[in-house]
Parts: C-alpha cells; sequence; structure tokens
C-alpha cells in the first residue's frame, strides 16, 4: 500500500511516526508540505519522500490522507480535481463534511472522514471514522490501518455522529485535562505544594483510566467499589452529584456537539 499525506504538520508526522514503527516500509510513504523546514523535518526523521507540490508521483497512491487545515482545505484540493482514480482519500480535518469535500474534488466520492485527538500525538489516540458508500470493504481497511497507527478507532454507521465524535473523543483531552486542573487546584488548597498536587491528580487520572481499560466491569461499577457506604469517596460524590456534575457533562458534549455542526455548515460554504 502507498500513502500520500497532504500536509505534514503534527498529526501527519504522528501517523508518519505509527506506521513506521509498525513495519510500513516509509518508501511507500510521500508527502506534500509547503513548509521546507517542516519536509526536511519529515524526510530525516522518517526516511519519506516529501515534495513542495502535488505531482504524478505523489498522486501514484492507494491512500491520500487530507491533513491540512480545515480553512485551507478548499484551496489545498483545488489541484486534485478531476486527478484521482482509485484512490481512497481520508480526511482528519475537523468539521468538513464529505459532501463539501467531494464537490471540492470535482464530484470524487471515495471518501473516508476521521476524527482522531491529541493523544494520537504519542500513539494513545483514538479516531471516529465513516465512509461513504462508494468505499469498499478494502478501502475502509486501509484508512483502518493507517488511523491504527496512533491508537484505536471506532466506525460510526452515520456521518453525522462523527460531530458526536468530535464532541467526546476529539475534545474529550481537554475536559480530562480540565479536571487535571481541577484536581490539582483542590490538592493545593490543602495544602500539598504544586508539583505533588500535579503527580497526584495526573497519576491518579492515568491509573483509574488504565484500570477502567483493562477491565470487563463497567466504570459504574469501579466507581461503586471505591465508594464506601458513609465514606469519603462517598461524601465527595455526593457533593458532585448535588452540583448536577452528569447533566453538566453532558450539556457541554450536546455544545460541542452543536458547534461541530455550525462548523461543518460555515467550512463547507462555496
Amino acid at each position: 500500500m502507498k500513502i500520500t499525506f497532504l500536509g505534514g504538520g503534527n498529526m501527519a508526522a504522528a501517523l508518519i511516526g505509527g506506521l513506521c514503527k509498525q513495519g510500513f516500509d516509509a518508501k511507500n510513504v510521500q508527502v506534500v508540505e509547503l513548509s521546507a523546514d517542516n519536509r526536511a523535518r519529515l524526510e530525516t526523521t522518517f526516511g519519506v519522500r516529501a515534495a513542495e507540490s502535488l505531482d504524478a508521483a505523489a498522486l501514484a497512491c492507494d491512500v491520500l490522507v487530507l491533513a491540512v487545515k480545515p480553512q485551507q482545505m478548499k484551496a489545498a484540493l483545488a489541484p486534485l480535481a478531476g486527478q484521482l482514480a482509485e484512490q481512497v482519500v481520508v480526511s482528519i480535518a475537523a468539521g468538513l463534511r464529505l459532501a463539501d469535500l467531494s464537490r471540492w474534488l470535482g464530484g470524487y466520492t471515495r471518501l473516508v472522514r476521521a476524527m482522531p485527538n491529541t493523544p494520537a500525538l504519542i500513539g494513545a489516540g483514538i479516531t471516529g471514522l465513516f465512509a461513504d458508500a462508494s468505499v469498499s470493504e478494502a478501502g475502509r481497511q486501509a484508512a483502518d490501518q493507517v488511523l491504527c497507527a496512533v491508537g484505536s478507532t471506532v466506525w460510526v454507521p452515520e456521518e453525522g455522529q462523527i460531530d458526536a465524535v468530535t464532541a467526546v473523543s476529539g475534545s474529550g483531552p481537554a475536559y480530562v485535562f480540565h479536571f487535571i486542573e481541577a484536581l490539582e487546584a483542590a490538592g493545593i488548597a490543602q495544602g500539598f505544594d504544586a508539583a505533588t498536587a500535579r503527580k497526584l491528580a495526573i497519576d491518579t487520572m492515568l491509573g483509574a483510566a488504565r484500570l477502567a481499560a483493562s477491565s470487563e466491569e463497567s466504570p459504574a461499577v469501579l466507581r461503586e467499589r471505591v465508594t464506601s457506604k458513609g465514606g469519603t469517596t462517598e461524601a465527595a460524590l455526593k457533593s458532585f452529584a448535588a452540583d448536577g456534575f452528569v447533566a453538566m457533562v453532558g450539556r457541554a458534549v450536546d455544545a460541542a456537539a452543536a458547534r461541530g455542526r455550525e462548523l461543518g455548515e460555515q467550512l463547507g460554504r462555496d
């Protein structure tokens, strides 16, 4: 399989690095990147071919990953209109809908929309994917292989659910970071120095997440096991409940999903 990346930023570099770590031959990877510095970095770090603009060699690929910023996508795709044949085109640009990408590509439909999150930068991401009906099973597997290089994947049956993926996991790391901030601040308020409070907050989140990932029990059961009747954890959880914690998280995710839909409308305008 030959892969070309249109755009050589951080996420493209993470995907290329993940593929190489899994044994993918760097000779089968190309990057189209405007920045000379980025091209040099990618060539030196991974041994891939990096070109300033699309050429016949870059187009001779099985998978084309669109890794440019959403606001730059329309202009970046203009040279590709009418140039594609059998490639599976995977967009990792947030918000952009397949209908708009297809229109900018001159009606091309072998498209996959993917939403990775920032832990992909350390190989611990999760990506939601949706494929147009014209994408074959082999094409879906190829797209999955690329995104699995930086973590796990989930496929959704409707494109609209990508906005929900964005709201839950795409934006989700920021929610976790915010909770860590709050827990760290609470630790400082309890008398710990900043470094100790930060370590307690981060390692607690990390350990709890690992436990949840490795357990066959639901998070609710794991929570109940930590919560002794009349104990300290129960007191904290009652405080969360009184402040409407679950509803607050739900409203936040709703707001993120709604904004994702709005951005799709705005970014897809001609």
